[in-house]
């Protein structure tokens, strides 16, 4: 991660401990499914180093197939153009052009309509590899317009694009607001605590949250009582 001339960068978030425990969910799956059919447990190990490696997706496969380590691309796709943000004329945007067809669409719109026929560019494959030649008449066309405009005009066109939100904005988005991405969970002294909705929609068993988090100490009695075998005349 990071633009090619700086430094390497964190990703915003522990990405890797919450894929580690997405991980450590399924094998758990997978291993009361072979139980019920065996009769059978397992010992399940789950490595964040290991989860960190596998999670390099097809940037691993690129350098096992290639033989050539990826450098770092800042927000681009290693393997589409051009698939990365952009600056408008007012913010910025994430262009998502995943074929040469969306190619030809996006450079209508951009009025950059001999793009689309220059064999340097027509096929992805070309733009991959005149990527560095590319980019800056993109560049230049994208930040003629605001985001809002090229939105629609994408849109319109079947050109995947999106706006990039700041995490407020994302939460208020009318999208989260409909899925009802933010929600509460009761609790007897704060009233109610804030947090984020489970993304997994079930239609029998849809996951609720019902307990608040436990305050400091909440449990050291029955912690005390059950590990160290102490009586509640020893605890008082």
């Amino acid at each position: 991660t990071g633009e090619a001339d700086g430094m390497p960068m964190k990703v915003g978030v522990a990405l890797v401990d919450v894929l580690t425990g997405t991980n450590a969910a399924t094998a758990i799956l997978a291993a009361v499914m072979h139980a019920q059919r065996s009769g059978s447990g397992q010992h399940i190990d789950m490595s964040l180093f290991d989860v960190s490696v596998a999670s390099l997706a097809n940037q691993a496969l690129n350098y096992l197939v290639s033989g050539t380590a990826p450098g770092r691309l800042g927000n681009a796709h290693p393997n589409i153009v051009p698939y990365q943000a952009f600056a408008t004329a007012d913010g910025h945007i994430i262009l998502a052009v995943g074929n040469d067809s969306q190619f030809r669409k996006f450079c209508q719109i951009a009025g950059l309509d001999g793009l689309a026929d220059d064999p340097d560019y027509a096929t992805n494959k070309a733009r991959v590899m005149n990527r560095v030649a590319l980019l800056p008449t993109v560049e230049a066309a994208m930040a003629r317009q605001t985001t809002a405009w090229w939105l629609q005009n994408l849109a319109t066109a079947g050109v995947p694009a999106g706006p990039i939100n700041s995490i407020d904005a994302a939460l208020h988005e009318p999208q989260a607001r409909h899925r009802g991405l933010a929600s509460e969970i009761a609790d007897d002294l704060n009233g109610a605590i804030p947090t984020v909705t489970s993304p997994m929609r079930m239609s029998a068993t849809p996951p609720r949250a019902t307990l608040a988090p436990p305050r400091l100490g909440a449990h050291s009695r029955e912690v005390l009582q059950e590990v160290l075998g102490l009586d509640a005349a020893q605890l008082d």
